[in-house]
């Protein structure tokens, strides 16, 4: 998610380590096949993991990981895209189901069924002929709003993807970029489920006439420009809404020092669109045995128990773990849009064109 998706900062002194360079440094024995105890994870800037867990993984099964963090979603998978016939890494992890068939047309995995599978929740299983990505995990994709401002300006919360478009809410909303940005891409098809293909333009001109801000990604979104987030508050945002994520007011609950009794944002429950992220074997990874392995943990109770307060996601793995924080502080959507991805396919290049045309000239 990525989600890119999602609170990078709070990932720092995890215990990762990152890799600038363009692509594995441990070369093969000449048979195509890597023979390196490393195996190289390419990601969006989201992914973070305890470092007890990953060192443990790392124990058990002999391989070091590196990561390679390369921006936001959108951009993550287009530079895999281009990089695929020399990757980068040996597993990619972050495209979602926005981008999903981008990825999958430009042949970007190779075929492997990890370990743990058959655990996955059945409604997030995908592309299970040929098993070229893996579901990790799933969050929603929605407008986020700062309370106090609310509070102080008597003025109810916007509930729906209508309330947006009022009077009311004028030069208060800031998104992403739908071309650039996996939650503003989210946030785009959340509007074309909900108004249908003759509908979502006219919604965004309406949208564009009631003054939404937009830039290039979340961090910026969420960290710079919301009033409502922590960094907001330091940067002297005035932006009282933002296309966010459904647990975003739990992060600022457990980062917070000290703790507030309750969110300082919340989210308006009627601008959610549910995303799910996979990881893939990538085609001509240098080691491929590592890549499985790689995939193979990400599937593991252990991992899945501990991502959702790493990356603010929800396990995707039957009986998982979900911290007590989301379920106060930051609920799935009860009803959230969503979108087949074989629609998602055939419309996607052609509504972001015309979202650009409409939006950003």
């Amino acid at each position: 998610m990525s989600t890119t998706k999602k609170f990078a900062a709070v990932a720092v002194g995890l215990g990762l380590v990152t890799l600038s360079a363009c692509g594995s440094s441990d070369s093969g024995s000449g048979s195509g096949e890597s023979t390196s105890k490393t195996v190289t994870l390419v990601s969006h800037d989201s992914w973070a993991v305890s470092k007890d867990v990953l060192a443990a993984f790392e124990k058990q099964s002999g391989y070091k990981v590196r990561v390679l963090k390369d921006g936001d979603a959108g951009q993550a998978v287009n530079k895999a895209i281009l990089t695929k016939d020399n990757p980068q890494g040996d597993v990619f992890f972050g495209v979602d189901n926005t981008l999903l068939s981008r990825a999958l047309d430009n042949d970007l995995f190779q075929s492997y069924e990890a370990k743990g599978s058959d655990l996955i929740l059945p409604e997030f299983r995908i592309d299970q002929d040929k098993h070229r990505v893996t579901p990790i995990d799933t969050g929603d994709i929605c407008v986020n709003y700062d309370k106090a401002y609310f509070t102080e300006h008597k003025l109810a919360p916007p509930a729906s993807f209508d309330d947006l478009i009022k009077p009311a809410y004028k030069d208060l909303l800031v998104t992403e970029n739908a071309s650039t940005s996996s939650p503003g891409l989210g946030f785009l098809l959340g509007t074309a489920a909900k108004y249908g293909d003759d509908g979502w333009q006219d919604y965004w001109k309406k949208l564009k006439a009631n003054g939404v801000k937009v830039v290039d990604g979340w961090e910026q979104a969420y960290n710079e420009e919301f009033s409502g987030s922590a960094g907001g508050k330091k940067a002297k945002a005035d932006r009282p809404l933002v296309v966010s994520y459904a647990s975003s007011p739990p992060a600022e609950v457990i980062y917070a020092d000290p703790k507030p009794a309750s969110a300082p944002t919340g989210v308006a429950d009627g601008t959610c669109f549910r995303q799910v992220e996979y990881a893939g074997l990538l085609s001509n990874a240098k080691n491929t045995e590592g890549g499985k392995a790689l995939l193979d943990f990400l599937l593991t109770k252990t991992f899945q128990d501990d991502m959702p307060l790493n990356m603010f996601v929800y396990p995707v793995r039957e009986a998982a773990q979900v911290p007590p924080e989301f379920v106060k502080y930051g609920p799935q959507a009860k009803d959230p849009q969503t979108m087949d991805p074989a629609k998602i396919a055939d419309n996607r290049d052609d509504w972001v064109k015309s979202w650009t045309s409409l939006v950003l000239k």
